[in-house]
Formats: C-alpha cells, structure tokens, sequence
C-alpha cells in the first residue's frame, strides 16, 4: 500500500464511498445506517432504503465519518460523529454514557477484504481523531470487540477490536460486558 490519505464523506466523494460499500451496501446493506436506526428500522430498510438514507445525510451537509485511500481508490471507512448522532448508543446498556462529557463516538469501520489485517483501522481511527481535533472536540471514544485469545471474523469486527483501539492511543474507561469495553482517546490542542 502506498501512504495513505484520508478525506470526509461528502457529496464530492459519495462516488468513492458507494464504491467501497459495493452494490449490497458493505454489510448485509447497511450503508453505515445500523446505528442511526431502531432495530425494525433497520431490518426494514436494508440496502436499497439505507443507501438512500445515507445519501441524504451527506447531501444535506452531514460528514458522518471518513474514507481512507490508496492511491485513488478508497479502501477504508470509519464513522465518526458526536455521540447523540448515533441513536442506537443511547438505548444500549453496555456502551451507556460513561460520563456527562460531550464525545465524539467511533461505532463502526468497513475496510475492503483485500487490505485487512494491514493496519487500515489504526489509520482510520487516527484519521477520525484529528478530524475531531479540528471539530474542537475533547474525546473521542469507541467500543470494540475484546475477542481475548479467540480467533474474531473479519465480517463481525466492524465495531473493531480492542488490539486496534490501543494502537491508536485509546485507554479502557468502562467495561460492562466482558466482550465490549468503552475506549477513550482525549485529545489536546
């Protein structure tokens, strides 16, 4: 892979996006909408609808998170937003808010199969740090699966992994399941 480089979601970028997801929408036709909607939402709107969902969010000037590129092609995702974009957060028990303070909620990665296992997620999530940084935004937070010694299937890591957060800087700061720790990075300056 050459230096990666890393751009927001836009309408000007759309196509590159589009592009990653594929014609079924990344997986089984989210469209990175999973944790924006209730659960019948989402079961109801799969691939076509949530294509379209999403499209609309960009359109109407939201940058839900950011593409990673080789070269010109993209080939990694990672939403990024303030937390209470992502409704489905909020009606979780184990990724409950951990404090009062405003974070920025990383819930989700898509890297294509081709460059996985190549350090795409940590670049993502340093990406997605600085994107926040320059938002004025204090912390930014995660909740990755913990698999512990287990082997864990790349199509299941979308949350990504505890390995991957810590890469990136991120420290453990609660953990109510014993496979789904809540990560935090505080940023400065």
């Amino acid at each position: 892979m050459s230096k990666l480089r890393f751009k927001p979601l836009t309408p000007k970028t759309w196509p590159d996006f589009r592009s990653l997801f594929g014609p079924k929408g990344a997986c089984a036709g989210c469209w990175c909408m999973y944790f924006v909607q209730t659960q019948g939402e989402f079961e109801s709107r799969k691939g076509e609808k949530n294509r379209r969902a999403m499209k609309r969010r960009v359109d109407a000037g939201e940058v839900p998170g950011i593409l990673a590129y080789d070269g010109d092609e993209a080939i990694g995702w990672c939403a990024v937003a303030p937390r209470e974009r992502f409704t489905r957060l909020a009606r979780s028990k184990v990724v409950a808010p951990v404090d009062d303070k405003p974070v920025w909620s990383v819930p989700c990665f898509f890297v294509h199969r081709d460059c996985r296992g190549q350090g795409v997620s940590v670049a993502l999530l340093n990406a997605a740090a600085e994107q926040v940084r320059r938002k004025r935004g204090k912390i930014v937070e995660g909740y990755p699966v913990d698999p512990g010694s287990r082997r864990y299937p790349a199509t299941f890591a979308y949350y990504g992994l505890v390995a991957t957060f810590r890469k990136a800087g991120f420290k453990e700061v609660a953990r109510r399941s014993k496979t789904r720790p809540v990560m935090r990075r505080n940023l400065r300056g």
